[in-house]
């Protein structure tokens, strides 16, 4: 394969990295840290993260030539385990990268340990965890250090092969924890199997188990000049293993979320196996990689002086890495591969130099490598573009379409963004006459629109709603003449339709696609379309075109149809179905029955059955007694309705029913009283013609008309006048008339029946009112009892006026009487009787006569006012108490008096010869009098300490408020409050 640029690069990295200590034998990465060991026993380890390195000599006190064997590194760089030989023997130690000096594993002397598997998950600086140590002799120890313990915490043996006893030369272990603890996966490899060990607990009780079942091992023979076993890292987890074996590279996916039991009962874990055979690498069947390590995508095989990169899916070499040595290292050449998983590094080694291979994104052509394989998901799950995702979208549409799976084809080639345009896709399909196919294209492709490209979807959406209308009518027309149209096919279809016209309807133009519905004859679907565009008028209209009234009636009732399809579809909905039309109307709010009515006359205006239930009747009582309707329009229409029915007891109750009871200012009717009474007369509903002129006040005319019905009914419209007894009378008489005149027997009898009459009218009428009304040859004989009892009840009526006068005349008597009793009425004063006001004796004699010559004359005493009660008042004292205590207005006026009566008293007598003359003195007294009799009315008309104005002095405030004087005189005023002392009395 050719790149843009080699995914691997090789650099040196070190050049003579042993340091004089002897040649390069094995080396060991992780992290970004180098452990080297030298053919003289020396480790070297390079940490290339803090550019630090240092020696250490593990063949100190041993005898002999040493060299160390294998080295290891834990993949956090921290922990080293290396084995040394030499001298017949062998010495395994462990040192930690903050350790000065390695420490010696003294259980595993005389043992050559070949590999190492570090647990990966659990690992930390301070401390290993539970390792695995595989040895030369096919043995596996358990060991874990922890660095402060400055030694090991144990060293364990596990497991041993027994029936091939060979050498483990690659070991890997994997744990995964599970809600009944930690799951250990163990593999490992000899020069020609592969074993796979696992279970649930410790390491040990793991291995233990081995002792009664089979170890589950894969036997691949053939000679390899180093069998190794990889496992590829990724986020701290294995994603698959590479064994180097004899056969071939044999590898696989490791899947710890599954679990497929193998044949022998154990847990396999293993997943896609395959092995790349080496005659690929084009070297020949005898020469066999020494060395391996992998990466995500590929493997990394060492020959001779070479690496070969092979891309593990395809299997196909990609690059071939040569490296830059010294001449003295050529004839050994490249020794061997490691990797730093934490790094995504690799490291290639001869015996003097370090060689770095690094990765540049070796999964970037990766999607092609599947695409060529035909193994689009994982080669969609690889791209890095849309352009890359289009080509793996056209050779899967193209495949598709070459094996004439149109619909398949269809759906990707809508996925195509790029190198295919829509023109040219679509041609494909209409230039072999594919419209299911092409109707599935647009389908998809309307999916993979973004909201944005409005104008493209609503075009396409109208084209693939021709196509669905087209492959409808393409069914319908088949030649077979057999074709049913409830076939699975067809319904299946247009199921899918509507489905389709639900999913567009916010981007289907409205206008285009009616027209393209109407023109293909699909009502059904034009109808379900009108429903999804709220359209409701259309849908309503082509229900009661097929006379389905209730699923009309449906539609209305949605919450979101206007008001007014109700009014416009009323007309022929009640026609269809009346029941179902007043009943909707009856649940449906905010409804006007006013609007209603041209549908409820054209319903009535057709004949009905004399049992069947008149809707609209229903429908109006309802809207007039439960709603509570006020429109006079509705009630003229119900009040119609009633007169035409046969029963007139409906009517009546209806006209008598009073609808404004709840609302005080709503009258207690709403139809037309005039329009009512023309359709009564016209109905000849008489009795309600009676009630409808009693109700406008018309009452002549009501008992007129009641005569013509019924006598007892025009006798009870003739009691409803209470107000108005000359009505009443009159009404009375038009009765008493009507009676007499129609009465056809005897004469006697006639005036008999006349005369029970009156007794009727509760004494309204009396013989001589109804008299007239006889012919003028009737007897008097013949009227003799009635005449005799008239008669009498006059005389009562006389002997209770004669009473009543007389009873008059007597009391008025008894009045005289009383005036002249208190003419002379008089009191009696005791001489210590003191005024009810200065508290001074009444008796004494007083200076202040500025009044006396008004009042009558006591002598020097003061005028004064004796009450019945006993209180007695001077006459000033008592005016100058009550002006106190009554209004101001009423103050004023007795002042008034007084000062009127003081002037009278103080004016100068005019004198006629020595004399006043005695007109003048008759006129003046009777003046003084007049005011005086005033004045006592407005002071002496009751008693001040015992009549209503003691009663009044209740309300009145003890201080006045102009008495200022007397508040500031209670109020408390402290004084020297610096010199005043808290006294605290013990309790």
């Amino acid at each position: 394969m050719e790149h843009r640029r080699h995914v691997f690069s090789v650099d040196l990295l070190e050049r003579y990295a042993a340091k004089g200590k002897g040649l390069i034998t094995c080396i060991t990465s992780g992290n970004d840290v180098i452990v080297l060991g030298t053919s003289k026993g020396w480790i070297i380890r390079h940490d290339f993260g803090v550019g630090d390195s240092f020696d250490i000599d593990l063949s100190v006190g041993r005898s002999g030539e040493q060299s160390i064997h294998r080295v290891f590194v834990d993949p956090g760089g921290s922990h080293c385990i290396a084995t040394v030989v030499g001298g017949g023997t062998s010495d395994t130690f462990y040192t930690h990268a903050k350790w000065a000096k390695p420490r010696i594993l003294s259980k595993l002397k005389g043992l050559v340990v070949n590999d190492v598997a570090w647990n990966k998950q659990l690992i930390t600086e301070a401390s290993t965890r539970e390792i695995l140590l595989g040895t030369d002799d096919g043995q596996l120890y358990e060991i874990a250090v922890d660095e402060k313990d400055k030694r090991e915490k144990y060293i364990k043996f596990l497991f041993k092969l027994n029936e091939l006893p060979e050498a483990f030369t690659g070991l890997q272990m994997e744990t995964a924890h599970i809600h009944n603890g930690t799951r250990y996966y163990v593999m490992a490899v000899t020069p020609t199997r592969l074993y796979s060990f696992t279970g649930i607990g410790s390491l040990d009780s793991v291995f233990a188990s081995y002792a009664n079942r089979a170890v589950h091992f894969m036997e691949l023979p053939g000679e390899i000049p180093n069998s190794e076993l990889h496992f590829f890292i990724k986020h701290r987890r294995a994603i698959y293993f590479a064994w180097l074996s004899g056969a071939g590279v044999y590898h696989g996916g490791l899947n710890f979320g599954a679990q497929h039991s193998s044949p022998n009962g154990d847990e396999n874990f293993v997943e896609n196996k395959a092995l790349f055979d080496y005659s690929k690498l084009g070297e020949g069947v005898l020469v066999k990689p020494s060395s391996l390590s992998v990466s995500e995508f590929h493997f990394l095989l060492l020959l001779g002086n070479k690496v070969k990169v092979v891309n593990r899916i395809s299997e196909r070499i990609v690059e071939e890495l040569y490296f830059d040595q010294t001449p003295d290292a050529v004839s050994r050449g490249i020794l061997g591969l490691c990797s730093d998983a934490s790094a995504g590094l690799f490291y290639a080694y001869d015996q003097n130099s370090i060689f770095q291979v690094s990765v540049n994104d070796e999964g970037r052509d990766m999607w092609k490598v599947y695409l060529d394989l035909k193994e689009y998901a994982a080669a969609l799950a690889n791209c890095r573009d849309a352009l890359q995702r289009d080509q793996v979208y056209l050779m899967q549409a193209e495949t598709a379409f070459t094996s004439k799976d149109f619909l398949r084809a269809a759906s990707f080639y809508a996925k195509i963004n790029f190198i295919l345009s829509f023109e040219e896709i679509t041609l494909k399909f209409i230039s072999i006459g594919e419209q299911d196919a092409l109707r599935t294209f647009l389908l998809r492709k309307l999916d993979n629109f973004a909201k944005d490209d409005r104008c493209q979807i609503t075009m396409i959406s109208t084209w693939a709603t021709e196509l669905y209308l087209d492959k409808i009518n393409r069914l319908l027309l088949e030649d077979d003449a057999e074709f049913d149209s409830g076939s699975s096919e067809y319904q299946s279809i247009i199921t899918e339709f509507r489905a389709f016209l639900s999913d567009c309807k916010d981007v289907l133009d409205e206008a285009t696609t009616m027209k393209l519905l109407e023109s293909y004859g699909r009502v059904d679907e034009l109808v379900f379309f009108a429903s999804l565009k709220e359209q409701y008028e259309i849908v309503v209209h082509h229900y009661i075109k097929l006379g389905e009234a209730k699923k009309a009636l449906r539609v209305l009732q949605k919450p979101n149809v206007a008001i007014d399809l109700q009014y416009k579809f009323a007309p022929d909905l009640i026609m269809l179905d009346a029941y179902e039309t007043v009943e909707s109307w009856m649940i449906t709010k905010d409804l006007n029955p006013r609007k209603l009515i041209p549908a409820m006359m054209r319903y009535s205006s057709e004949p009905h059955a004399k049992n069947e239930t008149h809707e609209v009747i229903k429908y109006l009582e309802y809207c007039v007694h439960r709603l509570q309707n006020e429109d006079p329009g509705v009630h003229n229409l119900l009040l119609s309705l009633y007169a035409k029915q046969d029963d007139e007891s409906t009517l009546l109750r209806f006209l008598q029913c009073k609808f404004g009871k709840e609302n005080p200012n709503s009258p207690e009717f709403f139809y037309d009283p005039k329009y009512a009474l023309r359709l009564c007369l016209k109905e000849k509903r008489m009795r309600a013609c009676v009630h409808i002129y009693s109700m406008m006040s018309m009452h002549e005319e009501a008992v007129a008309l009641a005569l013509q019905v019924d006598v007892e009914l025009a006798m009870a419209e003739a009691d409803k006048v209470e107000d108005d007894e000359d009505l009443r009378k009159k009404l009375w008489l038009m009765v008493a008339k009507h009676v007499i005149e129609q009465e056809k027997g005897t004469k006697r009898e006639n005036i008999r029946k006349a005369i029970a009459f009156l007794k009727e009218t509760d004494g309204l009428l009396k013989i001589e009112d109804i008299l007239p009304f006889f012919p003028d040859f009737a007897l008097i004989d013949d009227f003799k009892e009635a005449i005799c009892t008239s008669l009498e009840d006059y005389n009562e009526q006389i002997e209770k006026l004669k009473q009543e006068m007389n009873d008059a005349t007597h009391g008025a008597d008894n009045i005289r009487n009383d005036i002249g009793a208190l003419a002379q009425r008089y009191a009696v004063i005791k001489r210590n009787e003191e005024c009810g006001v200065c508290r001074k004796k009444i008796l004494d004699a007083s200076g202040d006569y500025r009044m006396a010559r008004a009042y009558t004359s006591v002598g020097s005493m003061a005028p004064f006012y004796v009450f019945p009660c006993g209180h007695s008042f001077h006459s000033h004292c008592l005016i100058a108490h009550v002006t106190k205590c009554t209004t101001e207005t009423q103050a004023e006026y007795i002042l008034d008096l007084q000062k009127q009566l003081t002037l009278l008293g103080d004016e100068p007598r005019k004198e006629m010869n020595g004399s006043l003359k005695e007109e003048d003195l008759i006129m003046s007294m009777t003046h003084g009098e007049k005011i005086r009799s005033r004045l006592d009315d407005a002071i002496a008309s009751e008693c001040p300490y015992c009549g209503d104005l003691m009663i009044h002095e209740i309300s009145l405030p003890f201080i006045l408020p102009e008495e200022t004087d007397e508040v500031e005189s209670w109020e408390i005023k402290p004084h020297n409050l610096g010199t005043q002392k808290s006294i605290s009395l013990t309790v």
